[in-house]
């Protein structure tokens, strides 16, 4: 990321360390919102493996976890205990079933979301926060926040690595011990009943006593460095990592036994600090039942680890059970299947019209995409042949593949490949390919992992192009409905905006509309109950109704709407507001029902908002009356009419933000409508994550043409 970069990773490691020892935490994760605010990347942790945190490298914004929920509602979630997590998060709840307190907050600084903060503490924590380590966790994500304000205010934003960096935690400070009293507690562990080893985070041997050693049956020498499941064959079994996983994440001690083949039962005790864990190993003598259930069990192959296969497997469905639309599929691919199985590279290839079709990739040149994408089903590929045979490929060597296609060229720079079917219950709908940078062995249990991963691709892609075959029909359906141009008024400067909600929400009933009228113009604004096909056509309804009887008093436009409306028992209810300029007066008729009342700039850049008296949504009360109120509205002035979507968001004040948005029109009030409506779309984006609809209309009086 150059100088600053490295600079700006310092500082963040620093936050990190700082927030972990004053707020007490035994695992903390930085998260960073990129400028599409769509997902957040994991950027900095401490206290837990990235192998572990891997399934959460990336949490779109939409996802039910609690990081989510904080960011999205600037607010700060608490969970104390592991039953908490399983009634409101049962998701991560059911991939990390252990006793554990966790706090998540948005990374801000009250005017932006930069990011969030995840905290764990241990089991042992008592259920409530105290108010100090509350105040600790805002402190920390305050100089967070700051920190990254700082480096976009720079220019040089800060840009998460593809893989999380793992910040150390210094151990306890004391006297460094001398060579005689490292000798010393040397040979105090070599005396301790049974073995002692030392793991790192990652769960690799850092430090292995002679007795572990002679317990374990493997020289100190060769198990350094490694992982357990690695060098010892027998000790890949769930059990084992299931339990090394649950004392890094619970920050408890945990026990496992286990046996070392032929017939050695060792007992395994796991006892867990911030910078890793240390392992006490000593004989044991199980159940007898155990001992008969156990010699039925097959001895796992060497370089592959079941717990990891399980834990990977179990939280890729769960996350695509919550995958919208094709790009949730494609992104959760990309993060879950290359982070769980080594992968540097990954292609999601689907059938269109007789063609194998790119439909996401990642780790490949798009030059290099470009050259396989659109190819016919007819070619030999590698891909071609999976989809069509149904049947998954492995390839450890160019030499391999290259025996099976002898036209083949070596076009990337990998070494090793997978093709695996993408296999719904009745048909093949594409291919995925994994490609490694290194020659590969794929023994049976990973082939068989592998294949699991891609069915659960190819089911949440059948569903997720069903989606998006809905969402475009419906989209198009509210285009239609929308105005597609404004017309053109003399002596008026006018500018509107649509923009979805966040990808998942659905369409929305939200409308706005210019009217000529003789001598004057109409406008209105207004959002439909819902996101649904039955809002978007409800939406159309009402804006049919206002145009057809626009050039009547506020008042009564509304009211008639409103007997429109409830005439058709729709079910849904609806916010309106609608305007009348006179021109020629210079003056502004207005009337609600039920909607946000509008900003109103005056040409020296006050800004205010204006006080309309309350009317009824539309579909209420087919009786209902809708005062009009009259103001001027001198030449210069601009008049701001939007929906919700603009200024709410989950956990900010609606007058709050209100007046934020009446900030922004005072300051940039002067630009033209197109470009105001841009800066003020973009200060809603960026203030806080929307989970609704914007609709926005501008119009700015000038002096009408003699």
């Amino acid at each position: 990321m150059g100088e600053y970069g490295e600079v700006g990773s310092g500082l963040l490691d620093a936050a990190v360390s700082r927030g972990a020892r004053e707020t007490g935490a035994s695992v903390v994760l930085v998260y960073v919102l990129p400028p599409d605010g769509t997902a957040l990347r994991l950027a900095v942790l401490s206290g837990v493996s990235p192998r572990i945190a891997a399934p959460w490298v990336r949490v779109p914004l939409s996802a039910p976890i609690p990081v989510a929920d904080a960011v999205r509602e600037r607010r700060l979630v608490w969970l104390g205990n592991r039953e908490e997590m399983a009634r409101r998060y049962p998701r991560p709840a059911l991939v990390l079933p252990y006793d554990f307190a966790l706090a998540a907050a948005p990374v801000t600084d009250g005017s932006t979301v930069w990011g969030g903060l995840v905290l764990l503490w241990p089991g042992s924590h008592p259920p409530r926060l105290t108010a100090g380590e509350r105040g600790a966790v805002l402190d920390c994500c305050h100089h967070l926040a700051e920190l990254l304000r700082q480096s976009a205010a720079l220019g040089r934003p800060f840009t998460p690595e593809p893989r999380p960096r793992l910040v150390a935690r210094p151990r306890p400070t004391g006297a460094v011990p001398g060579p005689d009293q490292a000798t010393a507690a040397v040979e105090l562990i070599e005396r301790l009943p049974g073995g002692v080893c030392a793991l790192d985070l990652d769960g690799r041997f850092t430090y292995v006593s002679g007795m572990a050693a002679e317990l374990l049956g493997r020289s100190a020498q060769r198990l350094l460095g490694t992982l357990p499941w690695e060098a010892l064959p027998w000790l890949d079994d769930p059990a084992f990592e299931e339990r090394h996983r649950a004392a890094l994440i619970s920050g408890q001690p945990t026990r496992v036994t286990l046996l070392r083949p032929p017939d050695t039962w060792l007992s395994f005790g796991f006892h867990p600090d911030p910078t890793g864990i240390t392992v006490r190993v000593t004989p044991a003598v199980p159940d007898p039942a155990v001992r008969a259930e156990w010699r039925r069990r097959p001895t796992p192959p060497a370089g592959t680890s079941e717990a990891t296969a399980l834990y990977n497997l179990m939280h890729l469905a769960a996350t695509l059970t919550e995958a919208v639309d094709v790009r949730d599929v494609v992104d959760q691919a990309d993060d879950q299947i290359m982070s769980a199985f080594g992968a540097q590279a990954i292609v999601l290839m689907t059938v269109e019209e007789g063609r194998l079709r790119i439909t996401g990739y990642h780790g490949y040149p798009a030059e290099l995409m470009a050259r396989f994408d659109n190819v016919p089903l007819t070619s030999g590929t590698p891909a071609v042949r999976t989809l069509t045979s149904g049947v998954p490929h492995f390839y450890s060597t160019f030499a391999e593949l290259k025996r099976d296609y002898r036209g083949a060229v070596h076009q990337d720079d990998k070494a090793a490949w997978a093709f695996l079917p993408l296999v719904t219950s009745d048909h093949v709908i594409g291919s995925l390919l994994l490609a490694y940078d290194s020659p590969r062995v794929f023994p049976p249990q990973e082939r068989a992992v592998l294949s699991s991963a891609a069915g659960l691709v190819a089911q949440a892609l059948d569903r997720a192009r069903l989606y998006d075959a809905r969402n475009r029909l419906a989209l198009r359906l509210q285009s239609a409905l929308l105005p597609p141009t404004l017309p053109h008024v003399p002596g008026l400067d006018v500018a509107a905006r649509y923009v979805p909600a966040l990808r998942g929400m659905g369409i929305g009933g939200d409308f706005y509309d210019l009217i000529r009228l003789d001598g004057a113009v109409a406008a209105t604004i207004g959002d439909v109950q819902g996101h649904d096909v039955d809002a978007a056509a409800i939406m159309g309804q009402v804006r049919t109704a206002v145009h057809a009887t626009a050039g009547a008093p506020p008042g009564e436009v509304l009211a008639r709407t409103n007997r429109l409306l409830t005439d058709l028992d729709a079910g849904l209810f609806t916010s309106c507001l609608y305007a009348q300029l006179d021109l020629g007066r210079h003056r502004v008729q207005l009337a609600t029902a039920g909607h946000l009342p509008p900003l109103l700039r005056h040409p020296d850049g006050r800004t205010e908002t204006l006080d309309v008296p309350p009317g009824l949504l539309l579909g209420i009360d087919a009786h209902a009356e809708y005062p009009t109120v009259e103001l001027p509205l001198a030449p210069g002035t601009v008049l701001a009419l939007f929906t919700d979507g603009l200024v709410e968001a989950p956990g900010v004040d609606l007058d709050d933000a209100t007046l934020a948005l009446a900030g922004q029109l005072a300051q940039d009030g002067d630009h033209t409508m197109e470009s105001l409506a841009d800066r003020l779309v973009s200060h809603a984006e960026r203030s806080a994550p929307r989970g609704d609809d914007i609709a926005l209309l501008l119009i700015r009086a000038g002096r009408p043409p003699h």
